[in-house]
């Protein structure tokens, strides 16, 4: 069992890029696919798909690199858990973070009920601020 499932999963697609896997498994949550989603749409993975075992469900994620076989090279630099289960980091809309100039993304969880995961540039669109669950450069 695991107490931060969301850091679990951050650290599987971190292993993963580290080794050039093409796929990794993570068992499925609501919120892992709000995630997915913002990582698929900004270009850091391939694509997801959510697969039934009869139990909670596995999210199959096919990472992405660029180049050729031999010469490939990550897309995802680093990936980071920000808040956690022992500290939660929140931020007003004033204070809502940058990822590496820009080149990066900091994932929010807002509590905006048509957009409860964003990342830091939808936040500043909308005007509100959050939860920091990770960073992705």
């Amino acid at each position: 069992m695991y107490t931060d499932t969301i850091a679990d999963m951050l650290t599987r697609i971190r292993n993963a890029n580290m080794v050039y896997k093409e796929v990794v498994d993570v068992p499925a949550s609501n919120l892992k696919k709000a995630i997915l989603d913002i990582l698929k749409r900004e270009g850091f993975i391939k694509d997801y798909k959510y697969i039934e075992d009869g139990k909670q469900g596995v999210l199959r994620i096919f990472m992405k690199y660029s180049g050729q076989k031999r010469t490939k090279i990550r897309t995802i630099n680093s990936i980071v858990r920000v808040s956690h289960a022992g500290r939660r980091i929140y931020v007003s809309k004033d204070k809502l973070p940058v990822v590496n100039s820009g080149l990066g993304i900091a994932i929010i969880s807002t509590s905006n009920p048509e957009k409860p995961i964003v990342t830091d540039k939808e936040a500043r669109a909308l005007g509100i601020g959050g939860e920091v669950i990770a960073y992705v450069w």
